[in-house]
C-alpha cells in the first residue's frame, strides 16, 4: 500500500468518526430510559409486549424478520441463478471463488460425514447455515417497524425468537428422519427416533446463544454511561461469532446424524462350516 492509499484510507476512517462523535453527540440529548431494564429483559425473551401489524394480525417482530430475510434469499437466489452463474468461467473472478468456496464447504461438510447419501443433505446445510448465518447477521442492520402501539423498534434475528428456534430444530430433525427412512426404512426411522432429545437440543442451542448475544447487547444499550463506544464492539462480536458458531455447529450436527441414520447396514460375514477332525472330502474323477 502506497503513501496516497494510505492517506486516503486515513481521511475515509476520520470522515467515519467524525460522522459517528456527531450522531453521539445530536442523539445523547434525545436518550432516555423510558421503560425498565426487566420490560427490555422480558420482552427480547418473550416478544409479548410489541407486537407488528401483519395484514391484520398481530406477530412477533421475530417472525417478520423471518420473512424478510426469507424473501431477501429468495430474490438474492434468483438474481445469482439468472445472471451470475451463466457467466461462470474457466478462469473464476471473485463472486465466483466466493460462491464456489462456498458451495464446497458445505459439499465436504455432507461428503465427509455421508459418503452414501449426500445430495439432499448438501442442499439442506446450506439453506440452514446460509439462512441462520444471514438471519444472525441481518439484526446488525438495526431495521425499524413500527409496532401496534406506535412504537418503532428493530428488526431481531429470527431465532432469537423461541418460535423461530423450536422450528429449525424441528425442521432438521424431520429432515433427518426422512432420511433414514428413504436409506434404511424402518430401521432408520427406530434409530432416528431413540435420538428423541436431537430437536430440543438443537433448537435450545440455537435459542440460548443468539438470546444471549441480544440479552447483552440491550443491557449494554440501555445504560446510557455504556452506549457511546462499547455497544458498537459487543454488538458487532457477539453478532459475528454467534452467526458463524451456530450456523457451523447446527449443520455439523446435521451431517454428522444423517450420516449416521442413512449408513446402509453391514453386510453379514458367511457362516464358516466347522469341518470335524479325523473327516476328509473325497473328490472322484
Amino acid at each position: 500500500m502506497d503513501k496516497k492509499q494510505k492517506k486516503m484510507m486515513l481521511i475515509i476512517f476520520g470522515v467515519i468518526a467524525v460522522i459517528l462523535i456527531a450522531g453521539i453527540v445530536l442523539t445523547s440529548g434525545n436518550a432516555g430510559e423510558e421503560e425498565s431494564i426487566q420490560v427490555v429483559m422480558r420482552d427480547a425473551v418473550l416478544h409479548d409486549v410489541y407486537k407488528v401489524n401483519f395484514f391484520g394480525l398481530e406477530i412477533n417482530p421475530g417472525l417478520a424478520a423471518g420473512m424478510v430475510i426469507t424473501c431477501i434469499l429468495g430474490i438474492a437466489a434468483l438474481i445469482i441463478r439468472i445472471f451470475v452463474i451463466p457467466k461462470f468461467t474457466m478462469v473464476p473472478g471473485r463472486l465466483q471463488m466466493l460462491l464456489e468456496s462456498l458451495v464446497g464447504l458445505f459439499d465436504g461438510l455432507a461428503i465427509g460425514n455421508s459418503p452414501g447419501r449426500n445430495k439432499v443433505l448438501r442442499a439442506y446445510i446450506f439453506a440452514a447455515g446460509i439462512y441462520i448465518f444471514t438471519g444472525t447477521m441481518f439484526e446488525l442492520f438495526g431495521f425499524q417497524v413500527m409496532t401496534t402501539n406506535g412504537t418503532s423498534v428493530s428488526l431481531p434475528a429470527p431465532l432469537s425468537d423461541v418460535n423461530g428456534a423450536i422450528m429449525m430444530g424441528c425442521t432438521s430433525y424431520l429432515f433427518i428422519l426422512s432420511g433414514g427412512v428413504a436409506a434404511n426404512g424402518l430401521k432408520g426411522a427406530i434409530s432416528t427416533i431413540k435420538e428423541y432429545s436431537l430437536p430440543i437440543s438443537m433448537s435450545f442451542r440455537l435459542f440460548g446463544a443468539l438470546l444471549s448475544g441480544a440479552l447483552v447487547t440491550e443491557l449494554v444499550y440501555y445504560y446510557t454511561a455504556l452506549s457511546y463506544v462499547l455497544p458498537v464492539l459487543v454488538g458487532v462480536l457477539f453478532t459475528c461469532l454467534h452467526a458463524l458458531i451456530q450456523a457451523y455447529v447446527l449443520t455439523m450436527l446435521v451431517s454428522l446424524f444423517y450420516g449416521e441414520v442413512t449408513e446402509p447396514p453391514k453386510p453379514k460375514a458367511p457362516k464358516v462350516k466347522k469341518v470335524k477332525a479325523g473327516k476328509t472330502k473325497t473328490i472322484q474323477a
